[in-house]
């Protein structure tokens, strides 16, 4: 079985889009999205450098258009399961057939806008802790006054909050955490601090119609299956300022007896999770179109038509 995963905010390095653009039809898709969206997704994605594209209004919907464009060139075979990483879950909700392509972008367009004036309130980020026990680590980021706000699985945890808070966690690392890593990310996402940002996208969501997912579908909530098109949408909305439960998501790949996990691009984030958390799991990231006839190899090899 087959699961198809896409990464979120943090992923995206400057040029990566550049190769994806040279295949059949890819460069008018693009024009496409970023005519609907309002933003030159081709731009950001080529010439645009690190900084340009660490803006979270800009970041998230290239993100999203990155994964759908790889995951389209994947072919038809459909994964027999979906999820996706923080804005990540976006570029899942499309594959599942929850969302169109130009709803889900717009939808994640008026998503970075938000969270990005969210996050210019206060002066926050977010940080990575390697290793550690989450029993002992999450309890001092609490005391720290911050928030796990994702439980990666595999060793690793990312805190969110303050920049006062997180220089405080530099200094007073948990027992255990080898190191404490700042993230190229503009704010403390999926905290409270994005609070402000759940209230603007629930008013965009309520406009859509979404259908239920055709394949089974994994949610950062609580990494349980959603089999209702309008509770995905509801997740996606109230997941801004709630932590990603990566973990959990993983658990549940395990129930479903995935044997393979293709990262689309620009994959290698959650790959390396899987790599350490599932073992025996085949993985493969999406980072150019060279690595295409791998992942459809791999298609092939682990194909299941499990469906949601």
């Amino acid at each position: 079985m087959l699961v198809l995963v896409a990464p979120g905010q943090g992923a995206q390095t400057p040029g990566f889009l550049t190769p994806w653009l040279d295949l059949p039809g890819g460069a008018d898709r693009v024009a496409a999205w970023s005519d609907a969206i309002g933003l030159d997704l081709a731009h950001y994605g080529t010439l645009a450098d690190a900084d340009a594209i660490r803006d979270t209004a800009v970041a998230q919907p290239l993100l999203v258009a990155a994964g759908l464009l790889s995951a389209a060139a994947l072919g038809a075979q459909a994964p027999a399961a979906v999820a996706g990483h923080s804005v990540g879950e976006f570029t899942a909700a499309v594959l599942a057939d929850v969302l169109d392509d130009t709803a889900a972008l717009k939808l994640v367009r008026e998503r970075g806008l938000a969270m990005a004036e969210a996050a210019a309130v206060t002066r926050t980020g977010m940080s990575a802790l390697l290793g550690g026990d989450p029993d002992v680590t999450i309890p001092h980021l609490e005391k720290l006054g911050l928030t796990p706000a994702n439980v990666n699985g595999a060793g690793q945890i990312v805190a969110a909050g303050t920049l006062e808070e997180l220089a405080a966690l530099e200094a007073d690392k948990p027992e255990g955490v080898r190191r404490v890593v700042a993230l190229k990310v503009a704010g403390a996402f999926h905290t409270r601090h994005m609070a402000p940002a759940v209230d603007v996208l629930a008013k965009a969501a309520a406009e859509l119609s979404p259908a239920d997912p055709t394949i089974t579908y994994v949610s950062n909530k609580d990494g349980r299956t959603v089999a209702t098109g309008a509770e995905v949408v509801s997740r996606l909305v109230g997941q801004v300022a709630n932590p990603v439960r990566w973990d959990l998501c993983m658990e549940t790949f395990k129930e479903l007896g995935v044997t393979a996990l293709i990262e689309v691009c620009p994959g290698g984030t959650l790959t390396g999770l899987a790599k350490r958390a599932l073992p025996g799991v085949k993985t493969l990231a999406l980072k150019t179109p060279d690595d295409l006839d791998a992942a459809r190899e791999l298609i092939a090899e682990h194909a299941s038509d499990l469906s949601a």
